[in-house]
């Protein structure tokens, strides 16, 4: 298994705003994975800032039942950082002055990055920063709203090849008074195929020299970040996909980008058993998060092929794994594992979660004649802030 365990020399640490990290590492949102039990586990085993779930801002200023629930933190979380998705400048700037007035956040994320086409056909996620002063008036009411709670945004390269919008983005958002820009290296054509584009990382890097640039895309092991930091210049890693079954891959990371004491206990030996014990204690936390043990043991059962890619588990009993709705069943099944069996190396490593393929971006009509916010779009933008999903 591949362990980085030397820092960069001199070990970065990475500040944004007030908030000073133990290491340059950030969890990326992930829809239905990066909830409270997730974000504890990751935290358990490394360092870093662990962000929510994408929250929706008209779902927050409603105060949906679902969204409230989802922006609660447990104590043990700090600091408490939240991202929202958003296209009505009015209704992001209502969501942050809520999460800071009621003490909700440490830390408060926009999401510019969504590629999926419910999100891209109304004008929002990695379509948004297209429109450039739709963008800008977001952001810049978003920043003062949120005052000394620090304000990030993230970001993908832009639409297609031909509507690249980050390096625009990323200078009006640094003029807005952003604590940092985060860059997920693909378009959102792209969705997660291929290769993640490195050099776009270096660009924005240099294109925004006041606040701090992290990077984001197939960074799938710890050698993968720390070469990410060194080949782009960027001050600090988001990490999606690539912890996916793999919580303790924030304690690689720790160990190779944090500064003294960032990692909480030595490399791991990744044994069949360790894996068993990790996906245990996700599904202790998901039926504590729940308050419902059927319920978070079926919501477990999703991570049943991250966590045991590579290792000897027959298909039979990752079905059981995939079905069970107690945590007595699950632990009976663990039991039957050879838990001295070893990391089955570069068959447990690579990609994580669906990559999808290239394809033609959803987008609102006309979307792209013009960077100006005209009827249509303002029709689209309308239309999305009817959907309030919950988060």
């Amino acid at each position: 298994m591949e362990r980085v365990t030397t820092a960069l020399a001199p070990a970065p640490t990475l500040r944004i705003g007030p908030i000073e990290l133990d290491a340059p590492v950030v969890l990326a949102p992930m829809a239905g994975i990066t909830n409270t039990a997730f974000r504890r586990l990751c935290r358990e085993y490394g360092a870093g800032l662990y962000v929510s779930e994408m929250i929706t801002t008209r779902a927050l200023v409603e105060r949906n039942a679902t969204t409230m629930r989802l922006i609660t933190h447990h104590e043990s979380e700090t600091p408490r950082s939240i991202q929202l998705y958003g296209v009505d400048p009015a209704t992001t700037e209502a969501a942050v002055r809520l999460l800071v007035e009621e003490d909700r956040a440490d830390h408060i994320d926009l999401n510019f990055g969504c590629p999926v086409p419910k999100v891209t056909r109304k004008g929002g996620g990695a379509a948004l920063p297209w429109k450039l002063g739709l963008f800008r008036d977001i952001v810049e009411r978003a920043a003062r709203a949120a005052g000394d709670i620090p304000l990030t945004v993230k970001m993908r390269k832009g639409i297609d090849a031909d509507h690249l919008t980050y390096l625009d983005a990323g200078r009006i958002a640094e003029d807005a008074g952003v604590a940092a820009v985060a860059l997920h290296a693909r378009t959102a054509s792209e969705f997660y195929s291929g290769e993640a584009d490195w050099s776009a990382i270096a660009k924005l890097k240099e294109a925004v020299t006041g606040v701090p640039v992290l990077g984001n895309g197939d960074i799938w092991s710890a050698g993968d970040a720390v070469r990410m930091m060194e080949e782009t210049g960027c001050d600090g890693v988001v990490v999606g996909r690539g912890c996916l079954g793999r919580p303790w891959l924030f304690g690689d990371l720790a160990r190779a980008l944090g500064g003294p004491g960032a990692a909480p206990a030595e490399p791991v030996d990744a044994t069949l058993g360790f894996v068993s014990q990790a996906f245990r204690r996700h599904a202790e936390l998901l039926v504590e998060f729940f308050e419902d043990e059927d319920r978070g043991c079926r919501d477990i059962r999703k991570h049943v092929a991250w966590y045991f890619k590579g290792y000897p588990v027959g298909g039979e009993l990752r079905a059981s794994l995939a079905t069970a709705s107690s945590l007595a069943e699950i632990d009976d099944l663990l039991a039957t594992l050879d838990a001295d069996a070893p990391y089955p190396g570069a068959a447990a490593e690579g990609q994580r979660g669906r990559a999808g393929t290239p394809k033609r971006p959803a987008l609102p009509d006309r979307w792209l004649e013009s960077r100006e916010l005209t009827a249509e779009a303002t029709t689209a933008i309308a239309e999305a802030e009817l959907d309030h999903s919950g988060g």
